[in-house]
């Protein structure tokens, strides 16, 4: 929220009226607007609200198939290892021991190392059990190697990370090892391996890159350029400076920082790095939308950075143009410090490359429509001459979601369609 540094008790209260007016205009016109998007989709045909299902049959996975079909630490399936956790390691603090009774743990150790595991593990993991009991009625789900602190895995192995289990039925019957490894991939695994014919090996995302799913953002040493001119890092740029953005038709042009929808100067997330001709660089994460160019259409659409591929073109900066360049490559990278500026353009240049302020959200329309009730408040108070009361407000550099982000955030599961999110 915001941080109110006041002096006089009339003064507090004068700001903290402004504040619950400024909020009460937001949420007005918020509800409003949901209003005519929840309306806007529950036009056409669809199966709707209890409607039937289809049940989908559940194919087996072969030995030595892994889903999805790239390399574990790919972005698209566990990520980058970010480091073995020891006992001693601050980290060990965010692991959580799993003592599910519909889960067996063979803990060959006797130190119950195999129940410890981040969070997102332990959640896919009983979601598992279930499915286990259900497919094999008096079955349970047995885990037989979980978070490794004795180094008996490959050095990469996320094990150490206890981001890793290798599991089994408990009756280690190994022809239910093909199906036993599908309902891993339907419980939410990232990855999943039929690793040998007596386990199946699963991962999952760190914990810390789940972050990326609630926001966008780039990183702190990604610069923008502002309206003197000068080159200017995020971790500096201030609210209601200008900087260098993109309008409806494409042009540049300088656009006003309304507010940072997310800053952390202490989080590390991952991050796609795109790396474009002529040296032009761009680390943003994965949810972010990045405006590429088609060239066959001749046109400009945004898609999130993780779609992103080598050959496609993005548009750089040169001299105040927005002109095409070819993506080289595209790797990734972990970075400590997040920073998503909101302009009023909805749009911003970072490190010269063109970019959304969006993200999870893959329609930029949509997603700036969603922050119109935020930049009608804002024009609306400034008509009432709060405009420099409610600017101070705004100046305080807060840390995490700004919460008309996070509202937006919460709500948007419930109001559009799976398909426009990102997963």
């Amino acid at each position: 929220m915001f941080n109110l540094v006041c002096s006089g008790s009339s003064f507090c209260s004068r700001k903290r009226n402004v504040l619950n007016t400024q909020r009460k205009y937001f949420t007005m016109l918020l509800i409003f607007l949901l209003y005519i998007v929840a309306q806007v989709q529950s036009c056409g045909p669809g199966r709707g609200i209890g409607g039937p299902r289809r049940t989908r049959k559940l194919l087996p996975l072969v030995f030595k198939q892994h889903v999805p079909n790239v390399s574990e630490n790919s972005l698209g399936a566990s990520g980058m290892q970010e480091g073995p956790i020891s006992r001693n390691d601050s980290k060990f603090r965010n692991l959580e021991t799993n003592y599910n009774k519909d889960i067996i743990f063979k803990d060959e150790e006797g130190t119950g190392a195999d129940r410890v595991m981040t969070q997102r593990c332990k959640e896919k993991l009983n979601i598992l059990a279930v499915s286990v009991m259900n497919q094999w009625p008096g079955l349970r789900l047995l885990v037989t190697e979980g978070w490794d602190e004795d180094h008996m895995h490959a050095r990469d192995s996320l094990h150490y990370e206890g981001r890793a289990v290798d599991i089994m039925t408990s009756d280690k019957d190994r022809s239910k090892i093909g199906m036993l490894a599908r309902l891993a991939v339907e419980a939410g695994f990232d990855w999943v391996f039929y690793e040998s014919r007596s386990h199946i090996h699963c991962s999952v995302k760190s914990d810390s890159s789940q972050s990326n799913h609630a926001s966008g953002c780039f990183t702190g040493d990604s610069t923008v350029q502002t309206a003197d001119g000068e080159k200017r890092k995020l971790s500096e740029l201030k609210i209601g400076e200008k900087v260098l953005s993109v309008d409806s038709a494409g042009n540049a042009i300088y656009s006003e920082v309304m507010l940072f929808m997310d800053r952390d100067t202490h989080q590390s997330r991952e991050f796609v790095h795109i790396e474009a001709d002529g040296g032009s660089q761009l680390s943003v994460t994965p949810a972010h939308l990045v405006m590429v160019w088609q060239m066959l259409l001749g046109e400009t659409r945004f898609i999130f950075a993780d779609r992103v591929q080598e050959g496609d073109y993005i548009l750089v900066n040169i001299n105040n143009n927005l002109e095409p360049r070819k993506v080289l490559r595209i790797s990734t990278k972990l970075s400590r410090g997040v920073y998503a500026p909101l302009t009023l353009e909805g749009t911003v240049v970072v490190d010269s490359i063109a970019a959304s302020c969006y993200a999870l959200i893959d329609s930029q329309k949509v997603a700036h429509l969603s922050f119109l009730p935020y930049r009608m408040a804002q024009k609306f108070m400034n008509l009432f001459k709060f405009s420099s009361q409610s600017h101070s407000l705004s100046l305080p550099r807060h840390e995490g979601i700004h919460w008309f982000a996070k509202t937006l955030y919460t709500m948007k599961d419930y109001i559009l369609p799976s398909e426009w999110l990102y997963h």
